[in-house]
């Protein structure tokens, strides 16, 4: 659908400009991410309200799940009773969520999830995310390329249950497990994502060890920034730390040489994407392509830091 201008004296339509949706029914989308105090899902919601006001006519139900699945799933049920038109979701948990989604979906109002996915509820319209498991091989192929001699390896998983957590650690041992004779896993518990469990849980792990690991790996930057707080604090300078999501602050640090590397999952572009999907649904019926987009995520290290989507904002 394409923008309508009058032509002046004219009394005609002509198409201008670039594809866009005008003159549309206004909308009213929810939006429901798993925890706001996430830097992670900050900007995801950002870019959701960049592409619905570029869009046009889009009111947003902001929901935040604040970690809890019980406080998400609530916030569905009140955005199907309040009358959404869609509803945009990354689930914090892909099986306790799924009651709620398939509410939505019985309802007949569209449903889109974003970055963690939920595949046993049928007639979700669509889901946009990184492929997580490519992205767990591509942190793998990053450690195994910086250390081509072996490493020991402290890994720091993310949260029981997310589609996100399960597909990263399944694609990090895909390929550290084909080289078991020289990477060792000395260490491998979950932090559930979050910077402060990570601190935490990284301080158990090297205070078990014999000797400090050459490599610790996490499942998302907030929890590489909190395993490099515990790094410092006990000066260990030849440790190195692999995150994932390419945060801002942790662009800084690959820039600065205090964390090696991170995955580039391009939340943005899933953000838009997302939505893009939705609003073409609900005003004009078109169904996506595909009912699953999924972008390849990059390993970023100082050799190809141009290629991070959130270059721009590093401090």
């Amino acid at each position: 659908m394409y923008r309508r201008t009058l032509l002046a004296g004219a009394g005609l339509m002509a198409l201008v400009g670039t594809p866009v949706f005008a003159a549309a029914k206004p909308l009213t989308i929810m939006t429901s991410l798993g925890s706001l105090s996430m830097p992670f899902f900050v900007h995801m919601q950002k870019q959701l309200q960049a592409e619905a006001k570029v869009l046009g006519g889009i009111t947003l139900v902001e929901a935040d799940g604040l970690n809890s699945t019980t406080k998400q799933t609530s916030d569905v049920e009140a955005g199907l009773t309040k009358g959404v038109d869609a509803i945009i979701i990354s689930p914090l948990d892909a099986n306790a969520l799924a009651p709620a989604v398939q509410e939505a979906v019985t309802a007949k109002v569209p449903v889109v999830t974003i970055d963690r996915r939920i595949d046993g509820v049928p007639g979700i319209l669509a889901h946009v995310g990184a492929d997580n498991v490519k992205g767990g091989e591509a942190q793998g192929a990053a450690i195994v390329a910086a250390f081509p001699n072996g490493a020991r390896i402290l890994h720091l998983q993310g949260q029981p249950g997310a589609s996100a957590a399960i597909d990263r650690n399944k694609g990090l041992h895909t390929v550290l497990d084909q080289h078991k004779d020289k990477f060792q896993i000395v260490f491998e518990q979950p932090a559930n994502f979050a910077r402060d469990q990570a601190l935490t849980m990284t301080e158990s792990g090297l205070s078990g060890l014999p000797r400090p690991p050459d490599v610790i790996v996490c499942a998302n930057d907030d929890m590489a920034l909190g395993a490099l707080e515990a790094v410092k604090a006990r000066g260990l300078t030849n440790v190195k730390i692999y995150g994932f999501d390419a945060l801002p602050e942790t662009l800084a640090r690959i820039k600065d040489g205090s964390i090696a590397a991170t995955v580039e999952q391009f939340p943005g572009k899933q953000s838009r994407t997302a939505m893009e999907i939705a609003v073409a649904f609900v005003r004009d019926g078109k169904k996506p392509e595909s009912n699953l987009v999924l972008l390849t995520p990059v390993a970023i290290t100082k050799d190809n830091f141009n290629q991070a989507e959130r270059l721009g904002e590093m401090a």
